[in-house]
């Protein structure tokens, strides 16, 4: 089942895709009064601080660091999900949905009667609140995971429940990719871009960004977040080295100057409620 849910996916992503596109007009009209914001901020990954997902499990709990929000209250958030190898959790359910992408090592994460079908980094799940799955890694693994509102909490399987929606869990190997010729937000060659969701005015993208690119990353909302999956990215403003779990925001719409200078491709999550152009 959750291989035909992940093969329709993909096929609604890319009709969605082309059903959305900002014009070539709209984008540079927004852009052109559009600078470096006194908002904007980096943070590395180094400066997350780390404590126990579910302190319930004591040392057998997967670690947990906030890079945006608040994990424990009531609004968005932003965390990393770090396990163990060999980590597998009993059957569970959250209060909440959540969304997440690997980021290092593979993670398996289902009903508990699945077989694994373990994904590698650059995939991207989702996670239904109230049903019941379960968590496993293999190799030392980490997880961006994103609720919309908090608190996040673990809760026993007796309280299993159907919210309605339907899990999905795409392999990096099926992300629909799009190119400057295929995107309206896309001005460079060395950039691709994923449509992951659109919900309640948000929408999630994954960027690919080559080796050697040096250019610059626009939104047009109140609302972004981006967060470095794969790779490394230098953030101009604040000369930052950005690796995986390192994060860049700004709360009105303004300019991010970015270089990819880690000699490998790298991958970006961008949260936002408009739109963004990759010049």
């Amino acid at each position: 089942m959750k291989t035909m849910i992940r093969i329709t996916y993909t096929l609604l992503i890319a009709l969605f895709v082309f059903a959305c596109q900002p014009t070539e007009k709209e984008l540079k009209n927004a852009s052109s009064n559009v600078s470096v914001s006194p908002t904007n901020r980096a943070q590395l990954s180094s400066e997350i601080i780390w404590e126990k997902l579910n302190p319930a499990r004591g040392d057998q709990s997967p670690q947990a660091g906030t890079i945006w929000g608040d994990r424990k209250g009531k609004v968005a958030t932003g965390f990393l999900a770090k396990f163990v190898d060999g980590f597998s959790s009993p059957p569970h359910i959250h209060n909440v949905t959540y969304r997440a992408m690997v980021v290092d090592g593979l993670v398996h994460n289902d009903d508990p009667n699945a077989a694994n079908m373990w994904m590698p980094p650059g995939s991207f799940w989702t996670q239904p609140a109230g049903e019941s799955h379960i968590t496993s890694a293999q190799g030392q693994s980490i997880a961006y995971v994103e609720i919309d509102h908090g608190p996040y909490l673990v809760k026993p399987v007796a309280e299993e429940f159907d919210n309605g929606e339907k899990p999905v869990n795409i392999s990096k190997d099926n992300i629909v990719w799009l190119d400057h010729k295929e995107s309206g937000m896309i001005y460079n060659e060395q950039v691709e871009l994923a449509y992951l969701w659109q919900q309640n005015g948000l929408n999630g993208y994954l960027l690919k960004v080559k080796n050697g690119f040096k250019g610059s990353l626009t939104h047009h909302g109140d609302v972004f977040h981006a967060v470095i999956i794969k790779g490394e990215i230098r953030y101009m403003a604040s000369n930052k080295n950005l690796d995986p779990g390192g994060y860049f925001t700004a709360t009105e719409q303004s300019k991010h100057l970015l270089e990819n200078a880690g000699g490998t491709e790298a991958l970006v999550y961008i949260r936002t409620n408009d739109k963004i152009e990759l010049n």
